[in-house]
Formats: structure tokens, sequence, C-alpha cells
């Protein structure tokens, strides 16, 4: 962001003020958006740190200010102490300050009043929340971007008053103040998804041009509040120009997947793909039925649910009745046995996706050399979740493999890629380690073990992160508390098969002969999936509330997602 903003100035003329003033208005759009409009009369508090982000702030009090809002500005230091843009916007605040306390300067703030104080010490700051004015807003303008240790001192202090703040107002269900950060909570490294010590837990925040780390992904997202990302003038072409390898996926994105996947007119069941799910064993059948459930309602046009032989029953009778069942060779504890590969092999000859793993249990040897076998032969793509990920882990191989870790000898491919989906608990397994601080720097984690394996791993989460075997990673923003929820990563895994197989499928409906038009993106598909299936979720959390939603409850909300996203594709 730092160079982003640099280059903004020196190769394409836009003042850095500028970009400050824009920044500034943006935050007042957000603010007047929350109260409708009217702030005129509001009361409003900007705390300013003495780098940009105060600068930023005071930007703000002057915007605020002239629509007619009683703004107090506390600068904590003092104005010589800040420089350039900062200090520009510094000197205009104490200008109107003086302007409000009856200096004869011609600067209209109708009838409001700006107040400025600098604040250099703990008891200053003391006396003046002791004043217990009643705040419409109070603005967090601290720090930004730059900040890499933890705070202390009198910004530490400022930080545990509105934490007192925030608490008072839960406890007496009051809305005041509203707490707005100023391109991300002061405290947080933007770097990163740990916080670093204490930091502000805004309602709103307003980062600019792009979003960073800590706005995006948890736990330090938690913090922000509602996220607006504002263009303050910096051009696209520019932004894109720095090569990141971090994204946050959005709507327009799953739009376009689903548009290149419609249903066509003559479309029939092969034209969609077929899902094989290998899930399910004795006494573990509900994430069988979950899985093939989803991949159904997901647009898939055939399903079948491959489960050891005493489980095929009681799936059979749960599953929609659109979802075909087969039986597979078991072991003594009705889990699937090697036995079945052969079998499975002929399955997946007619199948476009196997999704495996789903209440599949990983005790037994003959199970894990199953899981194995299938991943290794595999002739379409995998999508591997749960039991069969962990199957994976603890596999002893003929090369004299330790079972500890993901076999390196598995690799995605091109044509047959290989998609993971685990939890930080199954990832860990993964990467051999159950040192938790192993997945401190997540992105980082995901991609390298993505490349290296050169597969797509999906670690599944608040903010679930998608990485590519190029490097790319992909934080998907949809989904809420509610998924954490029985059967909700089951029924993930169908959405991301069923997307999956209609990437696959559509294209190969696509042909004249020989090699498809286009080549099936897996990489496109699960990005789609993911953010689709945590849309749905949100839609059935609307209706249902977190508390009480189900895993199910995301399939059913499948359909208004999917139109809320390309209504103009689901209509005949």
């Amino acid at each position: 962001m730092r160079e982003i903003d640099r280059r903004t100035s020196s190769d394409y003329q836009i003042p850095s003020l500028s970009l400050m003033q824009n920044a500034a208005r943006a935050c007042f759009a957000a603010i007047s958006k929350h109260f409708g409009g009217e702030l005129a009369g509001k009361r409003v508090q900007i705390l300013c740190g003495p780098g940009n982000n105060g600068g930023d702030g005071a930007a703000l009090a002057i915007d605020l200010a002239r629509a007619g809002v009683d703004v107090d500005v506390v600068l904590f230091g003092n104005v010589e102490q800040t420089k350039n843009d900062a200090r520009a916007s510094f000197d205009v605040v104490r200008e109107l300050a003086g302007v409000s306390a009856g200096s004869s300067a011609s600067v209209d703030l109708k009838t409001a009043t700006l107040s400025f104080v600098e604040c250099e010490s703990v008891t200053h700051w003391e006396s003046i929340t002791k004043r217990q004015c009643p705040y419409d807003v109070i603005v967090d303008a601290l720090f930004g971007t730059g900040l890499r240790r933890p705070l202390d001192g009198i910004f530490l202090h400022v930080v545990q008053h509105l934490a007192q703040l925030r608490r008072a107002r839960e406890q007496s269900s009051t809305v005041q103040p509203l707490i707005v950060s100023v391109d991300l909570p002061s405290g947080l490294d933007s770097d990163h998804a740990q916080p670093i010590g204490a930091a502000v837990d805004a309602d709103l925040t307003i980062t600019f041009t792009a979003p960073k780390l800590a706005n995006v992904l948890p736990p330090a997202s938690h913090l922000n509040g509602k996220l607006i990302v504002a263009n303050i003038g910096s051009p696209t072409e520019l932004v894109e120009s720095v090569q990141s390898k971090i994204f946050v996926t959005d709507a327009d994105e799953a739009r376009a997947w689903l548009v290149s996947t419609r249903y066509a007119p003559g479309s029939f069941k092969n034209s969609h793909g077929h899902v094989l799910v290998i899930a399910g064993s004795r006494g573990y059948t509900g994430a069988a039925v979950l899985c093939g459930d989803a991949a159904m309602r997901s647009g898939a046009g055939l399903v079948t649910v491959a489960t050891p032989a005493s489980a095929q029953s009681a799936i059979a009778a749960s599953v929609m009745p659109e979802v075909m069942t087969t039986a597979l060779a078991e072991t003594d504890r009705g889990a699937v046995s090697d036995e079945a590969v052969d079998h499975v092999m002929r399955l997946a000859a007619k199948a476009t996706v196997i999704a495996i793993g789903p209440g599949l249990s990983a005790e037994d040897e003959r199970t894990r050399r199953f899981v194995y076998s299938v991943v290794k032969q595999r002739r379409t793509p995998v999508v591997i979740d749960a039991d069969a990920l962990n199957c994976l882990a603890n596999y002893a191989g003929n090369a004299g493999d330790t079972g500890s870790g993901w076999p390196a000898e598995l690799q995605g491919s091109e044509s047959a890629p290989l998609i993971l989906t685990p939890h930080p608990g199954e990832m860990l397994r993964l990467l051999g380690t159950t040192d938790k601080a192993a997945l401190d720097d997540a992105p980082a984690v995901v991609r390298e073990f993505a490349v290296k394996h050169k597969l797509v791993l999906v670690l599944k989460g608040a903010r679930s992160i998608i990485a590519a075997p190029d490097g790319r990673v992909f934080i998907n923003p949809t989904g809420n508390a509610g998924l954490g929820t029985a059967g909700a990563g089951d029924t993930l895994i169908g959405i991301v098969a069923g997307f999956v197989a209609q990437a696959y499928a559509s294209v190969r409906t696509t042909c004249v002969s020989g090699w498809p038009k286009e080549k099936p993106d897996a990489l496109e598909a699960t990005i789609a999936a993911l953010f689709v299936g945590g849309l749905a979720g949100d839609f059935a959390a609307r209706d249902l509330g977190m508390r009480t939603m189900v895993a199910s409850d995301v399939r059913e909300h499948l359909s208004e997602a999917i139109r809320s996203l390309d209504l103009k594709g689901e209509q005949p």
C-alpha cells in the first residue's frame, strides 16, 4: 500500500494530500450513511495519532465540522511533531478551532463547534475522559498500517478506555457511541491475522484502496466490525501492477463462474457432471447423506454415494431420492476396505469428480490403504476431506513413509487435480505437527503446502483460505459463526464437488472433437463454491439465526444464494 500511495503521486501526479482528503471524505460518507445522512447536531470525538492516520482523522474533522457536526479533536502529541500532509491538516484544524472560539477568520462552520486539544500525558488524557461527553461517534485515527509493536503508554490507556465504553454500551443496550476506525483498528499489525497486543474493537472500519490481511483474517478481522473498502484515487491498473498474490474473493467472481456454467437449452444430466461420493461407515451415515445431498442440490447432474455395505441401507433411506447409492466391501468394523479399490475405480471411470472422506473412519490400516490407492490411481479431480485427510496423514506407504504428514508422492496434476479441504486440526496433521503456532501465518503455510504438492488447498475457518498450485491465495469473505455446526464441512465438500463436476462436464460438453475448447479450472470452481456456500450460510442465519441453523439449512438456501448472484441464468 505504501508503494501504491507513492506511485499514485509520482506516476499519476495525484498529490498525496488529495489522497488524505479523499480518505477523509470516504470516512465522512460511511458515517453519514450509518446515520441516514442526518449528521447535523451529532457530536463526534476524533482521536488522532501524530502520523498520516491521524492526518486522515484531522481531515475528517474538517469535513464533519463543515457539515454541522460538533467535533472534538484530540491529538496525542503536538502539531509541531507532525509532518507533511498530516501537519497541513492539523494546521487547518487548529485554525478552525480558533474560529469556533471566536476568531474572525472567514470559514463557515454553520452551527457546529470544533475543539482541538494536544494531549501528551496519561494524566491529561484521564482528565479528558472524566468530562463524560455523550458522543454519538468516536473515531480511532491513532495508527494505520505502519504499526509493528504492541501499543503501550498513553495509547494503551486510550484503547482500554474505548473497551470500557463498549462494555458499558453493551450492558445498557444503547447504540452510542459508534466506534469507527480509520484504515485499521489501532493496535493491529496490518500484515498479520494475530493481534500483537491490545487493539481497538471497532463497529465500523473504513480501509482504503484494498483490504489488508488484518482487515479480513480472524481473529484480527473480528475487531474491524463492518468493513468498507473505499477507493481514494489510486488507479486500478496501478493496484494490479504490484502483483499481489493474496486476494479477497467477491460476488463478481462467483457470478462469473455461475454464468460460465449456466444450464443451456438441450443440456441434460451428463452435461452437469457426475459426483462419486465415497463416504460413511457403520454408525456414521449422516456425513455421507449431507455430502451427497449438497452435491445434488449444488447443480450436479448425477450423484452416487459409495459406502460400506452395512451403511448403505441407512444412507439410501435418508438421502434425497435423486441420489444413488452403492455398496462397498468393508472391514469387520464397518469401514470401507482396500478390497473395494477395484470396484471404486470402475465407478470412478463413469464419474466426473470424486469426493472422499466424510464419515469414512481412519482407524483401520485397510481403510487408509483404500484411500491412498484411490487417490493415487485417480483419473479425475478428487476432493479430499475429513477422515480421508486423516487416512493420508497417517498412511504408512511402501516407500518407508513415517506416517506423519501428507505423503510426498501424492501430487496434483492439471488433468486430475487434488482439492484438500482441512480444518485447522486436520491441517496440522497434514503438516505432521501438533504445534498450533504452525498456523499463525496461515496464508504463507497454505501457499507453501499447495505449491509444494501442486494442489488446491482450502483451510476451513471463520474466513476460509484457498491456496493455488501457482502460489496465489484467496480469502473467502462469506459465512458466519453458525457454520461451526456438525455437518457443515460435509455439506461444503458436497458443494465443492458439485461445482467442480459442473466445471469439468460443462467444458467437455462444448467439445467439437478432441481436447475441449477451454480447459476446466478446479480452482475457479472451488473459489465459487466457497463463496456460494458461505452466502447460503449467511441467508440461513438471516432466516433462522446462527444458534439454531444446522448444516442441512445451508443446503436448502443454496438456491437463494445462486439466484441472488445470477437470477437471469436460473430462469427457463
